[in-house]
């Protein structure tokens, strides 16, 4: 899959079909993250294992690589749910880009302080994905089964929250709250946080409270959750970013489960489908509200 990666990478540069190609590279200590190939003779730069962890649509919302012309981005089946979400929302024209998408089979958890490396464990979210061919894309490369997944293995990393009572969860989520230090990485990873100004850098009037302290903490990490709540894709960029290690998915999948059980709604999956939030239905089920 790599080769013809690459190879498309090259033709779609070549023939001028698009004026960059997003993907992934290796640095010279081994790291992966995103490349940015605008020449054909550079596509060997681009790589393809289960060390690609990072959601490369994150980038196509910058102003830098919106001026590098008409991008080719190559994405995973969670990266690709967040994609058709951006497109949904109006933030990415279809016709302004070329897809890529490569079956994905997963990839391995990072271990922080330690090489990259394609021997380890699967990360917990690629355990329980059944989107392992992207959806819709322009270009699909590679072939792997989707398998059948339930809703309840969907959530299984819930379960050990949701085991506890809500003393103990309110303890749990004090404990990850008071390491956070309001360095934003989880809002700059995340692909579905565009705004121009956030709302917690507004200070006319002050909305969230700037500094690091266990109650603004909570706001902020409330707040975004549910702007996230019926968009997000679980790609986990922003638990993999995050410095201080939070468990940011967790809290973003307890929202996408009550999408799911309540509405029915995976964010991502039909790119015809309207959003969960802001759309009206008489056959919403509002007990959940009651």
């Amino acid at each position: 899959m790599q080769e013809k990666l690459r190879e498309t990478a090259r033709q779609l540069l070549s023939e001028k079909k698009v004026d960059v190609v997003i993907g992934y590279g290796e640095t010279e200590t081994g790291a992966v993250g995103a490349v940015f190939i605008r020449d054909p003779n550079d596509v060997n730069k681009l790589i393809w294992d289960n060390r690609c962890r990072v959601n490369l649509v994150t980038y196509l919302k910058r102003k830098e690589v919106r001026q590098l012309g008409k991008p080719a981005v190559v994405v995973k089946g969670c990266d690709n749910r967040s994609l058709v979400t951006l497109q949904v929302e109006s933030q990415i024209k279809p016709d302004d880009l070329v897809v890529i998408g490569v079956a994905c089979e997963g990839v391995i958890q990072e271990i922080p302080g330690k090489a990259a490396s394609t021997e380890g464990e699967l990360c917990e979210k690629c355990t329980v994905c059944d989107v392992h061919v992207p959806i819709g894309c322009d270009i699909v490369i590679g072939d792997v089964a989707n398998p059948e997944v339930t809703k309840n293995d969907r959530y299984k990393m819930l379960e050990r929250l949701m085991a506890m009572s809500p003393a103990e969860r309110m303890q749990y989520w004090s404990k990850q709250f008071e390491r956070c230090f309001k360095c934003y990485a989880c809002r700059q990873s995340c692909p579905l946080c565009y705004c121009n100004i956030c709302i917690a850098d507004k200070n006319r009037p002050v909305v969230i409270a700037p500094s690091s302290s266990l109650k603004g903490n909570f706001a902020w990490q409330i707040v975004r959750a549910f702007h996230l709540a019926g968009r997000c894709s679980g790609c986990g960029e922003c638990e993999r970013a995050c410095p201080a290690g939070i468990e940011l998915s967790l809290l973003n999948q307890t929202l996408a489960k009550a999408a799911e059980e309540h509405f029915n709604f995976r964010p991502g999956m039909d790119k015809d489908a309207e959003q969960l939030i802001g759309t009206y239905s008489e056959q919403d089920q509002e007990e959940f509200i009651r």
